[in-house]
């Protein structure tokens, strides 16, 4: 999936003026914890899943907090995604949605758990599972388990408030490849380093370029496939340009995805308007989980009316990639160990595991949105203490 910084000013006027700043910029802070309307802050566009969600989160906030709070949604106008971590840092929104692999320095721990989506395809669960089972882990996983991922969030001002996922990743291609030797010629978009390590160990080439360059990649033959849900056949018209869709393959899903809440803001709300407040968030998180998963299957359906070839990996393609993913766990781990400091990221890959293993499970049965936003709140939302967390 492809989802989509700057403030400061000084003065020079003398000891009156930055005094007055001061005052103004606590109020702006401030502000929305007092008021009925907190203002939401989201980088998708009008009826997206993203967008869609926001209004959401909107309805149920009125609806859990008995009309004491509102939302006033703005779509790519307050924030882009690439704005969005200072910019509820700064108060600039008091909710908003982010895209945390945007911002790997500031949640590196989090943003671990982000690039183990992979280990979805070693569940032997049905991809259609996969982003509702990683969805509730990782929220199980920040809100229980990891006090480390909650204190990088509340040490920019914010407070994780639960996390969504995309549906899963296919080879689209312009060319047939349903085998391992097909791909081992094969230059290949990715959106991720995950996914370049992962295309490397299948024999491929990985090139890096941005979701909307990849129309034109496809169609001059810059690259022969892209790592991408099926969703973007749609939404980036794709589907003019490939010819071949690969399943089967264990790519993952895209799970970088979360709603974050200014901690100031958080604060200076009741502890029964922060239980409405996570339950409007878990709503829209099952909202965007959920329809990740509809448009995956509407994309592929669309595909195949249209006589887009569809092909299952072969065995060989499967078994190397599953390889890859188990090693995979290692590199990762190295690699935040060395880079970020995250000296017991090991731990945190199997503490994380077994709960994707009890969501895959968890998740089977569910057959609606709401179902799924029940689900959430349930197992997960709910047990949160309101009393202490974001304090």
């Amino acid at each position: 999936m492809s989802v989509f910084r700057s403030w400061g000013a000084t003065s020079r006027r003398g000891p009156a003026f930055p005094t007055l700043l001061v005052t103004l910029a606590a109020l702006l802070l401030t502000s929305g914890a007092n008021a009925e309307q907190l203002r939401f802050a989201t980088g998708s566009a009008p009826n997206s899943i993203g967008g869609l969600s926001a209004e959401h989160f909107a309805k149920s906030l009125k609806e859990y907090s008995d009309g004491d709070l509102t939302a006033k949604v703005y779509m790519m106008s307050l924030l882009s995604f690439a704005e969005m971590s200072g910019g509820v840092e700064k108060g600039m929104t008091d909710i908003g949605s982010m895209i945390y692999p945007y911002f790997p320095s500031e949640y590196p721990r989090t943003n671990l758990v982000a690039e183990l989506t992979m280990l979805t395809d070693l569940m032997g669960a049905p991809k259609s599972l996969s982003n509702l089972a990683y969805a509730g882990a990782v929220s199980e996983f920040v809100f229980e388990h990891c006090p480390e991922c909650v204190a990088e969030w509340e040490a920019h001002d914010h407070v994780f408030s639960g996390g969504s996922a995309a549906s899963p990743y296919y080879f689209l291609c312009n060319k047939p490849v349903d085998t391992l030797k097909d791909l081992s010629d094969k230059r290949v978009r990715v959106g991720g380093a995950q996914w370049a390590r992962a295309a490397e160990a299948l024999g491929a080439t990985p090139v890096t370029m941005s979701v909307n360059e990849i129309y034109e990649g496809l169609s001059q033959g810059a690259v022969d496939c892209t790592m991408q849900a099926a969703a973007e056949l749609i939404s980036f018209n794709l589907m003019e340009v490939t010819t071949d869709i690969t399943l089967g393959a264990p790519l993952g899903i895209y799970g970088g995805l979360s709603l974050s809440t200014n901690r100031k803001v958080w604060q200076g709300l009741t502890e029964t308007q922060r239980k409405a407040l996570l339950h409007a968030a878990a709503d829209s998180n099952a909202h965007t989980t959920w329809n990740y998963r509809v448009d995956d299957e509407r994309a592929l359906k669309q595909a195949k009316e249209k006589g887009i070839a569809m092909h299952e990996a072969d065995d060989a393609l499967v078994s190397t990639a599953e390889q890859f993913i188990e090693k995979d766990m290692e590199t990762i781990a190295t690699n935040y160990q060395k880079k970020y400091g995250v000296d017991d990221a090991a731990e945190m890959i199997a503490t994380f595991r077994p709960l994707l293993e009890k969501w895959m499970t968890l998740v089977k049965d569910v057959d609606s949105s709401d179902a799924l936003a029940d689900l959430y709140w349930d197992e997960v939302y709910s047990k949160v203490d309101v009393s202490q967390y974001g304090q």
